[in-house]
């Protein structure tokens, strides 16, 4: 039995493209997938961590070979917390909107939370950076207003698809399957069409997985 991961960013909720994907993904993936269990997290209703001085004094306590402080541990046991709980599924999704060519801030904040030395990455001067997240596949499904794949002219603003493919890349992802919900404000028409499309290879892939 496996667990599917469920990660929304959007706070629009069933007015989101990128949800009402992965929503579909998730229920064809439970379809197909009798025995798996599907844990969904609303990053809008999480209660993150602050990333601030305590964590990182910890961060770089754990780069430079150092103990915690009391006070370190306690900040650093609630980013283990959330690291371990992430580790735990097997397989995932990630939907997001594209908010000023990029994602938002609330799924920048998990991420930033979820980077850490020893929990999800590790370095060595022989090695160097090497991800310990391995042998899972990510789903992602990217909703924008605008098109920015291969032809659109606009490629070069897309920090949507590519940061999320370099940093799941860095923790140790190989296998990201992207879904594009694009362009979501060209009118009624062409949002239709982009959410069929979307849906169908949400469905498809979930078979797949």
């Amino acid at each position: 039995m496996s667990k599917l991961l469920h990660i929304q960013s959007s706070p629009r909720g069933e007015r989101s493209a990128s949800i009402t994907v992965a929503s579909k993904f998730t229920e064809s993936y439970k379809a197909a997938h009798l025995e798996d269990t599907v844990e969904t997290v609303d990053l809008w209703k999480a209660e993150l961590p602050e990333f601030d001085g305590a964590v990182l004094d910890a961060k770089y306590a754990i780069l430079n070979g150092q103990p915690h402080t009391a006070a370190q541990l306690e900040a650093w046991t609630a980013v283990v917390k959330l690291c371990e709980h992430f580790k735990s599924a097997d397989k995932y999704v990630i939907s997001l909107p594209m908010w000023n060519f990029s994602i938002p801030y609330k799924l920048k904040h998990y991420i930033d939370l979820l980077a850490q030395p020893g929990l999800t990455f590790s370095f060595t001067p022989a090695e160097g950076y090497k991800g310990l997240v391995t042998g899972k596949p990510l789903v992602a499904v990217y909703a924008r207003g605008g098109a920015y794949g291969p032809g659109s002219g606009a490629e070069t603003y897309d920090q949507q698809s590519a940061f999320i493919k370099q940093i799941f890349g860095f923790i140790g992802f190989t296998e990201i399957h992207e879904i594009f919900v694009e362009p979501t404000l060209a009118g009624l028409e062409v949002k239709e069409e982009a959410m069929a499309g979307a849906l169908r290879s949400a469905t498809d892939l979930a078979f797949m997985l």
